[in-house]
């Protein structure tokens, strides 16, 4: 969790896998509901990114998730900013653009 809230996903693409739910695919960025950027700070509208309320940021790394099968990249500022796959120092962006 970052900032008290919940961490769910923004992708560039949607996959349908077998079970009929929207999945994410292609590029991932972490996301929190009710903000219009990613963690990261890039704009979800601009960049054409899909939210996926319904998905948490930890599902989509490859190593463990359950909904990372067609994931092809997962943006490395968003995985530092959410504790790192490793629970390392955090990545925050400073004196973000209004």
């Amino acid at each position: 969790m970052v900032g008290g809230g919940v961490v769910k996903v923004a992708a560039s693409g949607t996959w349908y896998p077998d079970e009929g739910s929207r999945a994410p695919s292609g590029e991932v960025h972490a996301w929190q509901p009710g903000q219009n950027s990613t963690l990261c700070g890039v704009p979800l509208r601009r960049a054409g990114l899909a939210r996926f309320p319904h998905v948490d940021f930890a599902d989509v790394d490859p190593l463990t998730g359950g909904s990372a099968d067609a994931v092809r990249w997962t943006c490395p500022k968003c995985v530092a900013a959410t504790g790192g796959r490793r629970g390392g120092r955090r990545w925050e962006r400073v004196d973000p653009r209004p």
